[in-house]
Parts: structure tokens; sequence; C-alpha cells
């Protein structure tokens, strides 16, 4: 899923190149193609599908080019995430009727690769063998309010693979002192809006649950793969409910289960989280650039990829951020206002 506006981490990201075409933490790849990178193991490149803006096909073009063209399905409009996996769904269906799929953000980290293969295979493994629906569970360590979480019910695993256990619940992301206590247990996780399952699961599912949404994708089943689905999708897309899979499908399906695992990951949804997931020196800071020197500065996070030399000194907590002539200072703690700033 590749088609969010995001731009928190302004001034790199912006709504004509959001944050999962640029390259967040100075590696020379975008968040898009490290996501693509860590599937090189788990399916070739043709079994690679992209849902995107119409806006964004030519940018994904770019950066995935071992990737069909036919595999990149523009949206005409933003309709949440429901729309956008049932899209996928019907065309993946139409190829195959049996596929197994995972669908996963564009624009999330995962440090832990290995470890993220194993899961993701051995979660495939089990949607192949059942008619189940399958999140994963991030492990949390911290009491974050940003996440939504699953509450699982870790009495029973599945028999078919003990790591994987019922859902009990989904919950909407909390206040400090409902986090808090959710990490108190061992049976609340992060809900990373990892899914996986057998294509021919989830359209019963959007049958079932989401009969609208059905009809429409349904109904453009003799135009995929045929010159005439872009006007199609076009035409009809926009009929849509705009709603997000977990009111539409997750809290509703009675087979849901989740697979609690711990990769290294993170959606990136701050400058904040940026900070934490990258390396920092003795004092905290957080430098992706090519040559960026600090003095009696701690805590802060500085990205300058397109400066020659930076020079930072007496900060404590502070957004050091530069992209193509606009430069951000801004303190961590008030990033919320970095909105305000870029309009």
């Amino acid at each position: 899923m590749a088609g969010g506006i995001g731009s928190r981490f302004w001034p790199m990201s912006t709504p004509e190149c959001p944050k999962q075409f640029i390259d967040v933490l100075g590696c020379g790849r975008s968040l898009l193609q490290l996501t693509a990178d860590r599937f090189k193991n788990i399916c070739p490149p043709e079994n690679v599908w992209v849902v995107t803006s119409e806006a964004y096909a030519d940018i994904v073009k770019e950066q995935l080019p071992d990737i069909p063209e036919a595999n990149i399905l523009k949206e005409p409009c933003r309709r949440n995430t429901a729309p956008c996996i049932a899209y996928v769904s019907w065309r993946i269906k139409k190829l195959n009727p049996k596929a197994n799929v995972v669908v996963t953000p564009s624009d999330h980290i995962v440090m832990d690769v290995p470890e993220f293969e194993r899961v993701i295979n051995s979660g495939l493994k089990f949607t192949a063998e059942t008619d189940s629906v399958l999140t994963l569970g991030m492990k949390p360590n911290r009491p974050e309010t940003g996440y939504g979480y699953i509450q699982a019910d870790l009495g029973y695993s599945s028999p078919r693979n003990k790591e994987i256990y019922r859902v009990d619940s989904f919950k909407e992301k909390p206040d400090f002192a409902t986090a808090s206590r959710y990490i108190q247990k061992n049976n609340y996780f992060w809900n990373a809006g990892i899914f996986l399952w057998n294509v021919s699961t989830i359209v019963n599912a959007f049958r079932v649950y989401q009969p609208a949404i059905a009809q429409i994708f349904e109904g453009l089943m003799p135009v995929y793969g045929t010159a005439e689905e872009q006007a199609a999708i076009n035409r009809d897309f926009p009929q849509c409910e705009n709603i997000s899979v977990d009111y539409a499908i997750m809290e509703k399906v009675e087979e849901i289960f989740v697979l609690p695992a711990s990769f290294g990951w993170s959606d990136l949804g701050t400058w904040g989280s940026l900070h934490e997931h990258t390396p920092q020196d003795a004092y905290g800071n957080a430098c992706i650039g090519n040559d960026i020197s600090v003095y009696d500065t701690r805590n802060c996070i500085i990205h300058t990829t397109q400066e020659r030399k930076v020079v930072v000194q007496g900060l404590d907590g502070y957004i050091v951020a530069e992209k193509n002539g606009t430069l951000l200072i801004c303190k961590l703690s008030e990033e919320q206002r970095i909105k305000q700033f870029s309009e």
C-alpha cells in the first residue's frame, strides 16, 4: 500500500513526494524500496503488487523498475485501506484464485529482515492451510499512544502453528495511562497493519461484511488486465465507502488470529520515531547526512543529506532538517506543529 500523502517528515516529505518515496534513513533507498527489498527472498518481483495514487505511479515505476507495470494499481482518489485491499485482492484473484497474500504498508521500517522473513513464511504456511485472517502483532517495549493494539488470547495457540493465537479484540490508539496498563500485560501487541490471508478468504470476507465494496470489484472482473481496466476503476472506485480495513473486516471477521513478532518494526510516523531507530552518538544525537558536526548538543535528530557541511551547537531535543532550500529547526517535543509550519 503506497498511496498515502504522509508529510510528517516535512521538509523532506511533501504531498507531491510523501515519505514512502524518500530516503528517510539516509541509506540510499526509499522506504518503498526497502519494503520491496525485504520481500526478495519471499516472492519474485512479478508477484509484488503496489497500490498507489495515480499521481505517484511514475515514482513507483522509477523506484521499483523490476516490478511489472501492470502490477502498479492506480487509485483515482483516496478511499482508505479497505477499498485499496479489495481492489488488489480481486485483481490477484483473477490471476490466481488460490494465491496467498501479504498486505503491508510501504512506509514502515524493519531492522531484523531475517526474522521478518521467517515470520512471514511461517504466517503464509498457516494461511495456505486455513481459511483464517492473520495479522502480525508487534511486541511492545513502551507505552506507545500512537499505535492501535491487538489483544490476544494467549491461553490457546493454533494446533497448526504454536506461535499463532486467536485475536480477542482490537483496541484504538489509547491514552498514556491505558497504554501503560496494556504493556504490563503480556497479551497486548501493537497493530502493525500487516495482514496475511488466502485471497479467497479475504474476498469472501468482503462479500459477507462489505457487500457494497465487494459488488463493485466483483463487477469489474471482466476488465481486469485489459485496456479498459483503468477507465472502469476511475469510474467505480470513487463509489467505495471511505473505510479502513480494520473497521470494515478485521473487527468483524470470526476466524482472525495474531502472530506476535519482534523484528525491529516501526511505522516511522514521527521525527521522534526516526530518532529512536537511527544510530545515536554518546549524547543521543542521530545524524543523517554527509558531514555533520555537533558540539554541546544532545538528543537531536539532524537530517541534512543535501548539505555539504552542517555544524550544530548548543541544542537539546531538536529536529534539524533540510530539503530543497527549506530548513526546519523545531523542538522534538513540539513536532506536532510541523504541519502548520508546512502550510
